[in-house]
């Protein structure tokens, strides 16, 4: 008989307390990341009941089980609100997988060996910009591993969105009206490069002339016919305290246009539930945000792993739930053991049509596994839940180089006022001959230009 040293209650009075001291620091039964440099895997810094939906449920719930509105009371604690209402009225389902612990296998491979290698080396400096110890820009990994403070967590999703050093998306979206019917299809090719933090491009850490830049990101759209060659093209300062420059090209203009700060928060193309602001629940200058504050703290259900249709070639996955049964992709989650919820407000948008948001972080990783934005009264107004996995499934792979891809896979925008829902799919290739790709050095001039937004356009 295996006997549990910590009973089912222990973590909850563990999170309870630290909540209460305003701690923030990783790790139940030892400190996390000294017990990742050590193992390579938080496993042992966490009992099993944290480890495991089994034992988190007392069997009530397994691996290879499905969350569906039947069951889904009983882990009603790991879940955000507005999954819960998709899952307990919309028919939403989430399968269960085994939870991953070999951290590894939760971001990309030099991504993670730079947080271990630089872990220490990172500060604010007098404006509130992240710099190193000797003042200058960050070198790359996640800058505070181990954050003490909200404002901490959030300036590391910041200053790497996909953790790599550039990240070509090939994307399908779909656009659903109120009563679950595909009201718009798209395809995109999102492209994100960092200047600064680069982990395996050379010249690194940074690309010389463009240490002032946190990060160049562009989206063109090759179909559907109407949209075709529209693109826009966001230039971000490292500078915290300053607005990304966006551009947008529309074809039946032939001109690029310079779009408003506020445009943040509006759709960029007809149907869409996704605001520029959306982008990897960070989407804006972390210090054009402001009060941030820990407001939860303990386990959650999150897709982290096994996402990737590794059987379909082009990615593409199922889809299920709704009043047509196309509203949420099919996901798989795991038992996530230490997670905390991040609030934040728009203070330096004071035209913004929401409040404060509040973004859920794998505490491990301080990967973002969800977003609840609330509107000007503080009612739930919109989510944001993405799927992530290693692209490396039944003996087939994607390669990153010397390790298999690491990246999203799939997202959801629900606008619960609405129901309007805007689905994402991270595919193969796209119209055009667009293909996902990571760490194309070629990148910058293909996509990253002004000139390149013209040229795609044409």
């Amino acid at each position: 008989m295996h006997v549990i040293k910590y009973d089912h209650g222990f973590s909850r009075r563990h999170f309870l307390g630290q909540a209460a001291r305003g701690i923030l620091a990783a790790g139940v039964l030892a400190p996390l990341w000294a017990t990742i440099a050590a193992r390579g895997t938080a496993a042992a810094a966490y009992p099993d009941e944290l480890l495991s939906i089994d034992a988190y449920t007392k069997g009530k719930i397994a691996t290879g089980h499905e969350i569906t509105a039947d069951n889904v009371d009983l882990v009603r604690d790991l879940l955000d609100p507005i999954r819960y209402v998709q899952i307990k009225e919309m028919g939403r389902r989430l399968k269960v997988v085994p939870a991953t612990t070999e951290i590894m296998k939760l971001s990309p491979w030099e991504y993670l060996e730079a947080t271990l290698r630089n872990k220490g080396q990172a500060q604010f400096d007098t404006t509130g910009n992240v710099v190193t110890r000797e003042g200058k820009p960050w070198i790359g990994g996640n800058p505070f591993p181990e954050a003490k403070t909200a404002l901490e967590v959030f300036a590391g999703l910041t200053l790497s969105w996909g953790r790599h050093d550039i990240s070509n998306y090939a994307i399908k979206e779909y656009d659903l009206d109120p009563d679950g019917t595909v009201a718009y299809l798209y395809e995109s090719l999102w492209v994100e490069m960092a200047p600064v933090g680069r982990v395996v491009l050379e010249p690194k850490p940074y690309l010389p002339g463009h240490e002032d830049k946190l990060r160049y990101q562009s989206i063109i759209f090759p179909w559907p016919n109407n949209v075709k060659g529209t693109a826009f093209l966001n230039i971000w300062p490292y500078d915290q305290t300053q607005f990304p420059e966006l551009y947008g090209y529309l074809p039946g203009f032939k001109r690029i246009r310079r779009y408003p700060t506020n445009q943040r928060f509006e759709p960029l193309i007809p149907g869409s539930d996704l605001y520029l602001s959306d982008a990897w629940a960070a989407g804006d200058p972390f210090l054009t945000w402001g009060n941030y504050k820990i407001v939860a703290r303990g386990p959650a259900l999150a897709a982290l792993s096994r996402n990737w249709m590794a059987d379909q070639p082009n990615w593409e996955r199922g889809v299920h739930g709704g009043a047509k049964g196309q509203s949420f992709w099919d996901t798989a989650v795991e038992l996530v053991p230490e997670a905390v919820t991040i609030e934040a407000e728009p203070v330096m948008f004071p035209r913004a049509p929401i409040s404060k948001k509040q973004v859920t972080f794998d505490l491990r990783t301080m990967l973002p596994i969800g977003m609840i934005s609330f509107d000007r009264q503080g009612k739930a107004f919109r989510s944001f839940d993405g799927a992530f996995s290693l692209y490396d499934e039944g003996g087939k792979s994607v390669m990153d180089g010397a390790h298999p891809y690491w990246s999203w896979t799939h997202v959801h925008a629900h606008n619960i006022q609405t129901n309007r829902i805007t689905r994402l799919q991270q595919v193969k290739k796209i119209t055009g001959g667009y293909e996902t790709v990571t760490n194309d050095p070629d990148s910058y001039d293909r996509f990253l230009t002004q000139s390149a937004m013209v040229r795609h356009g044409s």
